[in-house]
């Protein structure tokens, strides 16, 4: 059972973010206030903190202060509408989780808390695309070249995951040679001369993630 806690000043929003988050199976909304002041005492898995960004510190401490010795502090979804690129990594360093606007539709809010409960962090589109900046131009040799189909997409998803051709051929019951062809093609594609150097260029290419 995942434990949450709700902080926002605005009764309303407080009583939106209960019943969206109450409502979903395997999550209990353990205490909800108009600030974070409850957090130590229930030490909630994840607070959902709908609050300017100057209450930020407050919550970091209550948070840090509500983790019971040796275990981790809660995970913090902030919900805020003060969001800038330039400030963005400064949150995620302190230990924020998950940065949404305040008016993000309810399965993108679902969608952070889940990520935040399991470990990983969420960012607004937006405050990614600032964050990031221009693009960078990517090398020559991983430009241009004929596009990868989607079979072959699958066969350098699984490269990247270090499956061997057997382990390939099996998931997507194929033939090993029909494994071998593929690979020969997705290191032809990517002008690449190792199993390895053609996930690096799919990876640069944006065509998988890790």
């Amino acid at each position: 059972m995942t434990r949450i806690v709700i902080a926002a000043p605005s009764a309303v929003v407080r009583a939106g973010l209960e019943a969206l988050l109450s409502a979903t199976p395997g999550w209990e909304v353990a205490g909800s206030f108009a600030d974070a002041s409850h957090v130590e005492s229930l030490r909630p898995d994840v607070l959902v903190a709908a609050l300017p960004l100057g209450a930020l510190p407050v919550v970091l401490n209550a948070a840090a202060n509500g983790a019971p010795t040796g275990a981790a502090a809660p995970a913090i979804v902030l919900l805020t509408s003060e969001g800038q690129p330039e400030w963005t990594a400064d949150i995620l360093r302190s230990g924020v989780r998950a940065l949404l606007p305040r008016d993000a539709p309810a399965a993108a809010i679902l969608a952070a808390v889940e990520a935040a409960a399991n470990g990983l962090a969420v960012i607004d589109p937006q405050e990614l695309e600032g964050l990031l900046g221009s693009p960078v131009p990517l090398d020559t040799a991983d430009t241009g070249g004929a596009p990868l189909t989607p079979r072959e997409l699958e066969v350098l998803r699984m490269m990247a995951d270090g499956a061997a051709n057997k382990e390939i051929a099996w998931k997507l019951a194929i033939s090993e040679h029909t494994v071998k062809f593929h690979v020969a093609s997705v290191m032809g594609k990517l002008n690449a001369s190792s199993r390895t150097e053609a996930v690096t260029r799919g990876l640069r290419r944006g065509l998988i993630l890790m």
